[in-house]
């Protein structure tokens, strides 16, 4: 599976698998020696494919686990993905458009580990911020929409440390009824900073390497149809979800 990995010793074996899993679909490498790089910021996002499909899902917080969809859902699909990985960013166009109605249809919830590994990767703040960000839009009733929308701006080079408070605030402007002054103070001030923490160690503390990691009903993914709608809708299938 092309996953980011979280280790500095693994960088490098990361950026060969994940070359060679998504042919034609540029992949930066993590590693903790790279230099900055130059890509300009996507200041003009394409709408992503799921941008307020699941806006009237509910969304809630435990421990450092942010869930999406029916709490009594009989299936359970867990997410774990760093705000600064553009192998997730393809994941979230792809193969994650596959979970769009099935949550909708309350047939599955989703359970979000939001890592920030990359931050000590690569240098920067952008992971724990957008991290943060992406935590105060669950009080604000807006997650599903910012989710998507967070990763549809990332940066064109994963080096970039694009995610500032500014830049969030301005993509948070795309999430009608999104801004207003709790959750402007939240990501200004970074008041979830522990909460961000608290994922991290969940993202650990589950044995997780890498991003993007998906475990359906407790079985890991093979990443093997994680980049295809289609593909990855027929993995569902098998374990029980259309």
């Amino acid at each position: 599976m092309a996953v980011h990995k979280a280790g500095r010793k693994t960088a490098r074996v990361a950026a060969a698998v994940a070359a060679a899993a998504l042919i034609g679909v540029a992949a930066s490498a993590c590693g903790p020696d790279e230099d900055k790089g130059s890509g300009k910021v996507a200041e003009k996002p394409a709408p992503p494919a799921d941008s307020g499909a699941l806006a009237g899902v509910p969304a809630s917080v435990k421990g450092g686990v942010i869930t999406v969809g029916d709490p009594k859902a009989k299936h359970t699909v867990k997410l774990y993905e760093d705000p600064r990985c553009p192998i997730c960013k393809k994941f979230e166009e792809t193969g994650a458009q596959a979970l769009v109605k099935p949550v909708a249809d309350g047939k599955v919830k989703l359970e979000y580990t939001i890592a920030s590994f990359l931050d000590k990767n690569l240098g920067g703040s952008g992971s724990v911020n957008a991290a943060g960000a992406l935590r105060a839009s669950v009080e604000a009733g807006k997650f599903p929409q910012y989710h998507a929308e967070v990763f549809a701006a990332q940066p064109e080079e994963e080096t970039d440390d694009a995610f500032t408070p500014a830049y969030l605030l301005k993509v948070a402007d795309k999430v009608k009824g999104l801004r207003g002054a709790a959750f402007d103070k939240a990501v200004n001030k970074g008041t979830y900073k522990k909460w961000v923490d608290e994922a991290m160690k969940v993202f650990t503390d589950d044995g997780m390497e890498g991003t993007p990691t998906v475990v359906i009903d407790g079985k890991k993914s093979s990443g093997n149809a994680l980049y295809d709608q289609e593909a990855f809708a027929k993995e569902l299938k098998a374990a029980g979800i259309s």
